[in-house]
């Protein structure tokens, strides 16, 4: 591995942490210096002079190895997590190593989960850097480093699956080199779309931008302990679920609607699968809410439903009311949508939608080769065929998936599981939910979770983000070369 082409790209990712860390520290002096102020500083500092040295001190060179390109992306994040912790670690209070840790990762990988239980005695520019985590992370430190990298190098594409899962591509097309730049695009418009239509909508711009960083990276952090249930708004939390669903979907679609002035890039059967199951999930949802009353009216029984499936099923975890006391038929609908989240090419994480329309395919096909052993199958995924090797890979992450909640379960267990959230804890952390049901509910936390656990979910909040692969490529690689 080339270690310089690696010091120098993974430098670039803490310039960009250290850049936001900057933004917080004006926030900060315009606050009359808070009590961030010289955690923001320090952590400033370090983050920066570790980011620039390799460029000071390392010659710039474009021959990029896809091995060296997949060790960029797991030591961008890893030292992202590591620098990100240190505002948290300097100023205290409720987090200690082990909770400035988790908060950073959680908030880098867009799970929003948090050990805070009082939001708001943070200062604002502890806020505002802990939000940034999403911004940074959602459009993804690896999509900042590959706008570096030269369009014309073979690794940029093979790269980008890191982060636009390869079934992104069966419905839209684009050169290697525009794919992460109209991915940018698009985030960044969402950005800028959702904050103006927060400040319009009532919000304080420092709200609005803090909520705008979420809702565009499907995180869940808020300024506030009811989160967006603080604003008691009708109308923010119907723009807050736009925002999240329009997050889920593929970017590139969206683009394409948008260039094109028309819906018809999202008639796709993914599109309409995720749309049609937040319907009938929030439908069943609200029933369940009113008929048991847990709600009064069937006004807050839809609002209170839509949002929460939009919210799980999007991986945003945001929240209007408390769903610990709600009925179980809505909280496992949660659960299940908390697992197939939205779809390929956008924010959020888990199996993705395109991934189940895939095993569906799969099984159908699997079952008429059981009736039909000389039988030729055809499946198509949109306009194009899909080949057994190309299902292979999807429905073997599936079973990954699955089994990695198992050992994360398994291991919560041994190694002491008190509050019982062994096996929703690494659901949602894996899926980059971040919140569950029960004390880690919508308006829980993290906080009484012993130490172990915490890094146990922050480990399955990485995989989740990068899609398990890369990671243990990685590792692949070194025991390799060893």
């Amino acid at each position: 591995m080339n270690l310089k082409v690696i010091s120098r790209n993974t430098g670039m990712a803490l310039l960009v942490s250290s850049l936001f860390m900057l933004f917080a520290v004006g926030i900060s002096l315009i606050d009359g210096g808070d009590s961030a102020l010289a955690p923001l500083l320090i952590s400033f500092a370090l983050t920066f002079t570790v980011g620039i040295f390799p460029f000071i001190f390392v010659r710039k060179t474009e021959n990029i190895t896809l091995k060296d390109g997949y060790m960029i992306i797991f030591l961008s994040w890893l030292l992202s997590f590591l620098f990100g912790m240190l505002p948290y670690a300097l100023w205290g209070g409720p987090f200690t190593l082990a909770n400035a840790w988790f908060e950073s990762v959680s908030g880098f990988t867009t799970t929003g989960a948090t050990i805070l239980e009082d939001v708001e005695a943070l200062p604002r520019s502890l806020l505002f850097w802990r939000s940034s985590t999403h911004f940074i992370g959602g459009l993804g430190v690896v999509v900042f480093l590959l706008l570096i990298i030269p369009s014309s190098s073979p690794v940029r594409l093979r790269l980008t699956n890191m982060e636009l899962s390869s079934l992104s591509r069966d419905d839209y097309r684009s050169r290697a080199n525009k794919t992460v730049s109209i991915f940018a695009r698009v985030y960044l418009g969402l950005f800028a779309v959702a904050f103006f239509s927060y400040w319009a909508a009532g919000m304080s711009p420092f709200d609005a931008v803090n909520h705008a960083f979420s809702v565009s990276a499907t995180g869940g952090f808020s300024t506030h302990n009811l989160s967006v249930g603080y604003f008691n708004s009708p109308l923010i939390s119907i723009l807050t679920i736009v925002f999240m669903t329009v997050a889920s979907l593929h970017f590139g679609l969206i683009f394409m609607s948008f260039v094109s002035r028309s819906l018809r890039p999202l008639n796709n059967p993914v599109v309409r699968f995720f749309l049609l199951s937040l319907i009938g999930g929030s439908i069943l949802s609200a029933f369940s809410l009113k008929m048991q009353g847990t709600v009064d009216t069937w006004g807050r029984a839809f609002l209170d439903a839509t949002f929460h499936v939009v919210s799980y099923t999007s991986t945003s975890g945001l929240a209007i009311s408390d769903n610990s006391n709600w009925p179980m038929l809505p909280c496992f609908i949660l659960i299940i949508g908390g697992l197939v989240c939205g779809c390929a090419g956008s924010t959020t994480c888990g199996l993705k939608a395109d991934r189940v329309i895939v095993l569906f395919k799969a099984i159908r096909m699997q079952i008429v080769k059981t009736l039909y052993p000389s039988s030729v199958v055809e499946v198509r995924f949109g306009r194009r065929m899909l080949r057994s090797e190309e299902m292979y890979p999807q429905v073997l992450y599936i079973a990954l998936f699955f089994l990695l909640i198992g050992i994360s379960s398994i291991l919560c267990v041994i190694i002491g599981d008190p509050n019982q959230h062994a096996v929703l804890g690494s659901i949602a952390s894996l899926s980059n939910v971040g919140p569950s049901l029960g004390s880690i509910g919508s308006f829980g936390n993290y906080n009484a979770e012993p130490n172990a656990l915490k890094l146990v979910f922050t480990v399955d909040m990485f995989l989740g983000r990068v899609e398990i692969y890369p990671v243990f490529a990685v590792f692949a690689s070194i025991f390799r070369q060893r």
